[in-house]
């Protein structure tokens, strides 16, 4: 009785994916009215805790499609689709360059110097082996970090464009949201310096806040989720400034990180200054 009644009524049963296929079924497209802003969605404690921890633990992975799922505002499929695409294709190619570079730390590389400083590399015969590694760095840190990066952070403002109230009292973040800021914006950092991508980073923050400002004349306000991701964006930047403002004369990491754009990775902070002392 009970397979029939579910067969009968595919969206009765409460499990995962009959919540997530609702969440598809709900997803609005265009601006937010007047009607649908002054119904804020409640914070999303678990989501956005989820996202945290597994971000830390294993550095991105399926929260994605939760955001996507749970966002008030979507754009169609197929664009979701090639940007989930992309972004798995950039992870893995970030993931196959970084585990072989994350090997060579046990060799002696030193992430401070540039591929070809690399003592290790120097020695290496044939010398045409060196533009085998420099094409490994190439697929990990630009075109891997590219395709991985821009459609995650094009999603999360896909997620951030609804994430508006009419009603200012709805503007507000709970307590355990507050609690969750300090982590969150802690893995962007890691995110922005480790990765290299400051001018996607500042870029989405501040397109960010341009909807605010644009919203704000409209009369809605950021709800609870909205509030979350942009303070998580704003202390990642603070910490960005702290972290750029202690390195900021380092004549290595100056060397390595030349130009105007002047963020130092943790990595490259860690292998110049922590592990040449043991």
């Amino acid at each position: 009785m009970e397979a029939a009644r579910r067969r009968q009524h595919p969206g009765a049963a409460g499990g995962p994916g009959a919540q997530l296929g609702a969440s598809f079924l709900q997803a609005r497209h265009g601006s937010v009215s007047p009607e649908e802003a002054a119904h804020a969605a409640p914070f999303h404690l678990d989501l956005w805790f989820y996202f945290m921890l597994q971000n830390w633990v294993l550095d991105f992975g399926r929260p994605i499609a939760m955001l996507i799922e749970r966002s008030p505002r979507t754009l169609p499929r197929s664009i979701i689709y090639v940007s989930i695409i992309i972004f798995i294709m950039g992870a893995s190619i970030h993931l196959v360059g970084d585990s072989v570079n994350h090997r060579l730390l046990f060799s002696g590389y030193q992430h401070h110097l540039s591929v070809r400083e690399n003592p290790i590399i120097k020695n290496l015969k044939p010398e045409t082996l060196i533009d085998s590694f420099e094409l490994l760095y190439y697929y990990d840190e630009y075109l891997g970090h590219c395709m991985w990066y821009i459609p995650f952070f094009l999603i999360l403002f896909m997620y951030f464009s609804g994430c508006f109230t009419a009603s200012k009292a709805e503007s507000l973040m709970p307590g355990p949201a507050l609690l969750l800021v300090a982590p969150s914006g802690l893995y962007y950092w890691y995110l922005v310096t480790e990765g290299q991508i400051f001018i996607l980073f500042i870029f989405t923050f501040f397109a960010m806040l341009a909807l605010v400002l644009h919203q704000k004349r409209k009369g809605l306000f950021l709800d609870s989720n909205g509030l979350f991701l942009f303070s998580s964006f704003a202390l990642t930047l603070l910490l960005v400034a702290l972290w750029v403002a202690w390195l900021w004369n380092d004549p290595v990491l100056r060397k390595k990180y030349p130009g105007v754009i002047y963020v130092p990775e943790p990595w490259a902070f860690y292998t110049l200054h922590v592990s040449s002392r043991h």
